[in-house]
């Protein structure tokens, strides 16, 4: 059993980044037609080579770190970035026996917080003022979004009863979660955008003032490896939307076409909306999401406290 676990866990971090690198080429793929040009398309059939073309280059280049770096925070950061980002697919609510977390939720939120660790010690090890100003920004944009994604997961956790994410396929049999809490699922979206450093909120990786942000220093496999695990994150996360806000049939394609869709969106979002200010940023976590997911935490309190009362 022990075997046949190890094995299944093998398989998904190998699927994982499988996924990752499609992922990558549906990416650079949308964004072309976006700008109205072709992309990656020469290197195999219409460019479906490309991702494993450019996995080989960075983990064939030399790898250099500055000489005034902390060199083990440094070179440990994204690995361990990595290491949490397939982490957390252990609570992909599989019904095979695969792995049942009773208290996945609270993993998933342990996980998140632990990557604010990775992005800020990145920064600040290679010695650099961009780097440190990159993961300052993206250390205080993390945690102010985490805020309210850990009160919208306990308004769910207050509705369902449970932190476990199959009873989300459980209370989802007949009716979607999102046709009657679209606010929030909206809101989750876009804290989602923020929590990956994804456009518009990509602050961690201001090319414009910070040339690259918290990851100027890395390069070649230092980079891969970040660029792996943020990658990783966004198709979690599309994931766990969809198991929240879209019901979690993992035995049918039909959820495998929604995790694709969402996926869809994450890119979209990048290749059509401007930039946010930075104070407009930190304004919009706690002036405008703070408030809406505290009133729907008291209301779906309220609302299974009504029907205990009832009861």
């Amino acid at each position: 059993m022990f075997l046949f676990i190890v094995v299944c866990f093998i398989l998904l971090v190998i699927f994982v980044l499988v996924g990752v690198a499609f992922l990558v080429l549906l990416e650079r793929k949308v964004l072309g037609y976006v700008h109205i040009r072709k992309g990656p398309n020469s290197v195999g059939l219409i460019g479906l080579f490309q991702p494993f073309s450019d996995a080989i280059s960075l983990f064939t280049s030399e790898q250099y770190f500055p000489l005034v770096s902390n060199y083990l925070c440094y070179y440990f950061s994204p690995v361990f970035g990595l290491f949490l980002s397939m982490l957390v697919w252990i609570l992909v609510p599989y019904f095979s026996g695969f792995v049942s977390f009773e208290l996945g939720l609270l993993f998933f939120l342990c996980c998140t917080s632990l990557g604010v660790y990775t992005v800020m010690v990145a920064g600040w090890s290679s010695n650099s003022n961009y780097s440190l100003l990159g993961g300052l920004r993206s250390v205080a944009q993390t945690i102010s979004y985490e805020v309210s994604l850990a009160l919208i997961l306990l308004s769910f956790v207050f509705l369902v009863c449970g932190y476990n994410l199959v009873d989300f396929y459980y209370f989802q049999v007949y009716l979607w979660l999102v046709f009657f809490t679209l606010p929030l699922s909206l809101v989750w979206f876009v804290s989602c955008l923020a929590e990956t450093n994804r456009t518009p909120f990509d602050f961690a990786e201001g090319e414009s003032e910070l040339v690259s942000g918290f990851n100027i220093e890395y390069g070649a496999g230092g980079f891969a490896l970040i660029f792996l695990a943020e990658y990783a994150s966004i198709l979690f996360m599309s994931l766990l939307f969809c198991v929240i806000f879209l019901g979690c049939d993992l035995d049918s394609l039909l959820f495998y076409v929604k995790l694709t869709l969402v996926s869809f969106l994450f890119i979209w979002v990048r290749g059509t909306m401007p930039r946010f200010r930075y104070d407009k940023l930190m304004y919009l976590a706690w002036s405008g999401f703070l408030p809406l997911s505290l009133n729907y935490l008291l209301f779906f309190l309220g609302v299974k406290l009504f029907v205990f009362s009832l009861l």
